[in-house]
């Protein structure tokens, strides 16, 4: 174990040594080989580029713009670049877009929402209606900030939000409708001109969540890609996030959340004066915030460029199309979605190839995929992020899926015990102990330092036969139960 408070300090060489064996047990991020969590352009000396600039800024405090004219100066100009790539400007409907530099696409999502109850303080109970295939922080927006989720299903063949599923949902108490561009699991792009017509008519915000591929949607429009409008240039969109730790390349965590003009804004601030100290105005939801994530993210966007990100998402698109046809070129597995954007989702019709063996199979070969269990009339499937550092690996993806679908299928699939499967179905999620999480997490060597890099085809069979709620419950004990800390 290694303490943090040592009794005496550790020499800088030796704390960075022990860092760096804690980093090989990681995941790799670079590479092209890992389909989730990690964004890599490939592009050499950016990493070194972006962490001098976090250096330069790392100890700059967000609290107070005045007082750090660079931190402010930085955050309006990433501000600027975002909403330009995503259709504002002095040519547009949408010239004042204004913004603010968040966390991540999580703290985002929950300021739109923010900003779309307290324009409206006369809804006591407030709503909002967003397609199933939404991303969760929308629904951890409304457990934080009390507004009820009235989630709406897709259309069962494209996945996209249905138009008039959500206009049904519309309620007096609605204050806001949200859409995706695309969706985090399918990289699907709902029809946001449809949604954003129905949310003006109703005088309604009408968010669009474009965290994911946002920053990469309009690069490919530009090489001809043939997408649905999404962005400020949609008369109805008053809001819009993007997160530039995603393909902007940027290091984590940065998001941008933009409002079409500074009065729809208004409602995301905090302020407060009611006390004897300094008065506190917070836009985002954090008080203190380091300056080196904006600085970084200042830094990446100045040295790759517009002509840059171009290329990138050239190289994205190309890795895209390659994955696909690798995909497509596998007997019993298909596209589960078109691959038009920056994701391939594949299922499989095959009742011998279990996809939770195969994504085993593939990450036992170096490729890290990420796994998506069945919901309502959805497939499980496997979900691929592809980046422009994808593109050198696709010549040596198709043989290496071949080989796992073989060995996917000569493994079989998961046959857990009847009683074990009929446990997970009917318990409730009162029911769950964290001493009956532990025990199952021992039985599938998920304790210890390895966490869960090991065989997950066994855990998600079950969690698959779990109902949301319980799956839930469980993950929260598992998760509870390695984030412990050991004292000596």
């Amino acid at each position: 174990m290694i303490e943090a408070l040592p009794s005496r300090g550790v020499p800088a060489e030796q704390v960075l040594t022990e860092l760096k064996a804690l980093r090989d047990k990681d995941l790799p991020t670079h590479g092209g080989r890992l389909f989730a969590y990690v964004y890599d352009p490939a592009v050499a000396g950016l990493d070194d580029l972006a962490m001098s600039a976090y250096a330069l800024s790392a100890h700059v405090n967000g609290l107070d713009p005045t007082a750090f004219p660079s931190l402010l100066a930085t955050e309006n100009a990433l501000v600027a670049a975002a909403a330009r790539v995503l259709g504002a400007g002095p040519r547009t409907s949408a010239p004042e877009v204004v913004g603010s530099v968040t966390s991540g696409g999580t703290e985002s999502l929950i300021l739109a929402v923010k900003a779309a109850r307290d324009a409206r303080p006369g809804i006591e109970h407030p709503r909002m209606v967003l397609p199933v295939t939404a991303h969760p922080a929308f629904f951890k927006a409304a457990h934080y900030l009390q507004v009820q989720a009235d989630g709406v299903p897709v259309d069962g063949q494209t996945f996209q939000a249905d138009p008039e599923a959500i206009a049904r949902a519309i309620t007096p108490d609605t204050v806001l409708v949200v859409c995706s561009a695309p969706s985090y699991a399918h990289g699907v792009v709902d029809p946001v001109t449809e949604i954003a017509a129905i949310a003006l008519r109703h005088n309604i915000r009408c968010h669009v969540d474009a965290c994911f591929g946002g920053w990469a949607l309009p690069f490919l429009k530009r090489l001809g890609v043939d997408l649905p409008a999404f962005d400020f240039s949609v008369p109805g969109v008053t809001s819009m996030s993007v997160d530039l730790h995603k393909y902007a390349y940027c290091p984590k965590g940065v998001s941008v959340l933009l409002h079409r003009d500074a009065e729809l804004r208004k409602p995301q601030f905090f302020a407060f004066a009611d006390w004897p100290g300094y008065t506190m105005i917070n836009p985002v939801i954090s008080s203190t915030r380091s300056g080196g994530p904006i600085a970084a993210a200042f830094a990446t966007l100045r040295h790759i460029g517009d002509e840059g990100y171009l290329k990138l998402a050239g190289q994205t698109r190309d890795a895209v199309q390659g994955l696909a046809k690798a995909v497509s070129d596998v007997d019993g597995l298909r596209l589960l979605a078109p691959a038009e954007t920056t994701v391939v989702c594949f299922t499989s019709d095959d009742p011998r190839l279990d996809l939770f063996v195969l994504a085993d199979e593939l990450s036992s070969r170096g490729w890290h995929t990420q796994p998506q269990l069945p919901y309502a009339a959805m497939p499980a499937s496997i979900h691929l992020t592809v980046t422009a550092a994808v593109a050198p690996q696709v010549p040596a993806f198709g043989p290496a899926l071949a080989e796992a679908v073989e060995a996917a299928r000569a493994h079989g699939p998961v046959r857990l015990p009847d009683e074990l499967l009929a446990m997970a179905a009917a318990l409730t999620p009162d029911q769950l102990t964290p001493d009956l999480v532990a025990g199952l997490a021992e039985t599938f060597g998920l304790t210890g330092e390895a966490g869960a890099g090991g065989r997950m085809a066994e855990v998600n069979t079950i969690l698959a036969a779990a109902p949301p709620r319980l799956r839930e419950r469980m993950l929260i004990e598992f998760v509870s139960l390695l984030q412990r800390p050991a004292f000596s």
